[in-house]
This record gives structure tokens, sequence and C-alpha cells, in this order.
């Protein structure tokens, strides 16, 4: 929710402020005088719509990403993409001007795929299309685009390497994931008293949809088999809701 109040404000000081965008834009051949835009170019977009569609990827996939891999991890996610994505723009398209959260967004958007690759997506509210096959077909949308040279303004390389630096970043984080699960998982200890009050005083009602189905399911797999049955993710899930 973060990100999408910044890229909202980002955008209103933007569309009141003259030469704000030209300042803050990324041209990739200038990044060694102007290394800020880098950074600075995610959160930038050329109008409403533009805002509009990667703001509605980022509340519809990012929640859950950010709850399955924690909100740490999710933000190096978002920016490692956003940044690989400026990079590959500079290999193909250096002199050009590049705005948006696309190549952050689509880096999100890989990360969905990469965890439920079966989930539906519904293209235009009517399409449905499960996650890793989107990711796909987006991906040769953005080949064919960039080295075809057709889609217009669309910054296809800036796609790619969100696609490139989202795929990195996620094999790095599932050996670390699988690194840690091994020894934490063997001997945890029950969760105290305290622990449960607090986990069972979450309000619920007040989560995004896709936290709320994990937390019934959490919550479930506790009357189940025990406070002692979950997982410490399903427990650091819980920990992070009911601070």
């Amino acid at each position: 929710m973060r990100l999408i109040i910044a890229n909202v404000l980002l955008f209103l000081v933007s569309s009141t402020v003259p030469g704000f965008t030209e300042q803050f834009m990324l041209v990739p051949a200038w990044i060694l005088t102007r290394p800020w835009t880098a950074v600075t170019y995610m959160f930038l977009h050329a109008n409403m719509w533009h805002l509009f569609f990667n703001m509605l990827g980022l509340y519809f996939f990012g929640p859950r990403l950010e709850a399955e891999i924690g909100g740490r991890r999710f933000l190096i996610l978002y920016f490692i993409s956003g940044l690989m994505g400026g990079a590959l723009s500079f290999v193909f398209t250096p002199y050009t001007a590049i705005i948006g959260a696309s190549g952050a967004i689509f880096g999100v958007l890989l990360g969905y795929a990469h965890y439920w690759p079966k989930d539906q997506i519904m293209i235009w509210g009517i399409l449905p299309v499960e996650a890793r096959w989107f990711v796909i077909i987006m991906t040769g949308l953005s080949l064919f685009g960039g080295f075809g040279g057709v889609g217009g303004d669309i910054a296809h390389f800036a796609h790619l390497g969100g696609f490139v630096g989202g795929w990195a970043y996620l094999r790095w984080v599932d050996r670390v994931r699988r690194e840690e699960l091994i020894p934490r998982e063997a001997a945890l200890p029950k969760p105290s008293a305290s622990a449960m009050l607090r986990w069972t005083s979450i309000r619920r009602e007040g989560l995004h949809e896709v936290n709320r189905e994990e937390f019934d399911r959490i919550m479930g797999k506790i009357r189940a088999g025990g406070p002692e049955s979950l997982t410490q993710r399903e427990r650091e899930f819980l920990d992070r809701f009911s601070q």
C-alpha cells in the first residue's frame, strides 16, 4: 500500500510542478550525471491510465506475494526489477526517456506466477488466463515489441528487464528460504500464550482479501493440529499482522 501511495503522490506532484518529470525521468545514457533517475523514474507516470493499470497490478498481485516472501524481500524484488528494467534499456535504447513502475510491476507479476502459476488472471475482467501463461504472453509481446520496433511509447525493454531482475532475485530467495527452513522448522518451540492471544486478536475484516485467505488457512491449521504445527513462515505472517 505504501508503494501505491508513493506512486500516486509523485504523480500528483509531477502533474502540478513544471519540469518535475524531466528532472527525474530516466534517460539511460545520462545515468552517470543523473544517477538518482535509476530509482525516481519508477514513481513517475505519463498519465492517469498509465498510473491506474500499474497500481492495479500492484494492488492485486502485491499483497499475497508480500505475505509469502516478507515485506523486506518484496521491496527488494520491486526495486531490483525496476533497476534491471533501466539496465536493459541502457543496453538497447540508451537515449529513450523512460518513466513508470512497469518494470517493477512486471517483477511482482513474475513473483506471483512463480508461487501460484495456475491461479487465474482475468484479462479485461472477462478472459481467464493462468498466471504462468500470462507471464509467457507478456514476455512474448515485450520481445516482439522491443526487437520488432512496434508498440509506440511502451518501454518494452524495461518490462523485459523487470522479468529478468525478478527471476534472478527469486532464484536467490528460494535458495535462501530452503537453507533457512530445514534447521528452523526442525525444532520450533510451542508458541507462547501471549503470541496466541495476539494472533487470535487479529481483525480478520481489516485484512486484504488475499491476506484474509491465508489467515483463514493458518487459523484452520491451528484448529486441526495445534499452534505447534505452524511453520516459521506462518508464525511470521501472524506476527506481521498482530503488531
